[in-house]
């Protein structure tokens, strides 16, 4: 009988997650670019809240996980209006990273990857206050291929 494998240790990261179907996408960037909007843009096109502004992740049986910290659980950062009170869905499998850039190359190179907890996930560089950023994080995760 083998042995029963442990869930590393959980990371605390700034980072914006939020569930598509049963995949997790989390939102990395830095302060003001854009995670919670795009992450409120997804949610309108019917991606389910997992986390706002701070994310707890780790690794188990080869897979990432994520949830938000109990503190932050079911509160997204609307900015303008305020902490508003969301459904949230947690924990989630990650599928996919989206890196936040103000300039993201026209013609990326395949396969990317951001390495998360110490673990890699597939990942894209897109700008998140473009109208179409929303669509092209649903391509992003039809073109992985991974269950919806």
């Amino acid at each position: 009988m083998l042995p029963r494998r442990t869930a590393s240790p959980i990371v605390n990261i700034h980072a914006t997650c939020v569930a598509a179907g049963s995949r997790g996408i989390l939102i990395l960037g830095a302060s003001g670019q854009g995670k919670s909007d795009l992450a409120l843009r997804l949610i309108d096109r019917g991606a389910r809240l997992v986390a706002d502004d701070r994310c707890d992740i780790w690794l188990d049986r080869g897979r990432l996980w994520c949830r938000p910290p109990a503190n932050l659980a079911g509160k997204l950062e609307v900015r303008g209006i305020g902490i508003v009170e969301q459904p949230f869905v947690a924990p989630v499998p990650l599928a996919l990273a989206v890196r936040l850039s103000d300039r993201p190359e026209r013609m990326p190179p395949p396969n990317q990857v951001e390495v998360v907890a110490g673990a890699e996930l597939p990942a894209v560089l897109i700008s998140g206050f473009e109208a179409s950023a929303p669509i092209k994080i649903f391509m992003a995760l039809d073109r992985l291929g991974v269950g919806a």
